[in-house]
């Protein structure tokens, strides 16, 4: 962003650097958490998990199938991570959503939070073999 007078028009596409920052920032927390969900299993307290059964029209409905295994659940210390992830994505996405520069963006607020997830900067490179997209990402938060 360039240094504009302040009797220039505001631009609602001219992000500040601090929020262009802290957008990537969401971004890199929901993808630590979303990584780090991906290696858990899939309740967080013990189950005995459950087979579909048959329905009564004999076939799966729409090709849904729903069964999951036995698990243990999660332990202390992975609880512990998930909601220190959890929360350092919403601290990190109510910096995004609570700062000043929407204030002044008036009925452009909507497009420019989109334009802003598309900005340069704004998302972090990640290697094509990595589990979600760009443009995932850039939805994400």
């Amino acid at each position: 962003m360039t240094d504009a007078p302040d009797d220039a028009p505001f631009d609602p596409y001219a992000f500040p650097p601090d929020l262009i920052n802290a957008q990537r920032a969401a971004v890199e927390a929901y993808q630590a958490l979303h990584d780090y969900q991906a290696k858990l299993e899939w309740s967080r307290e013990p189950h005995e998990g459950w087979e579909e059964e048959q329905p009564a029209h004999g076939g799966a409905l729409r090709d849904y199938h729903s069964s999951r295994p036995a698990t243990d659940g999660w332990t202390v210390e992975q609880s512990a991570e998930y909601d220190r992830l959890w929360a350092e994505l919403r601290r990190t996405a109510t910096v995004v959503y609570a700062h000043k520069h929407w204030q002044r963006c008036g009925t452009d607020a909507l497009a420019a939070r989109h334009a802003l997830k598309r900005e340069p900067g704004a998302l972090p490179t990640r290697t094509p073999t990595e589990s979600l997209t760009q443009d995932a990402m850039a939805e994400a938060v």
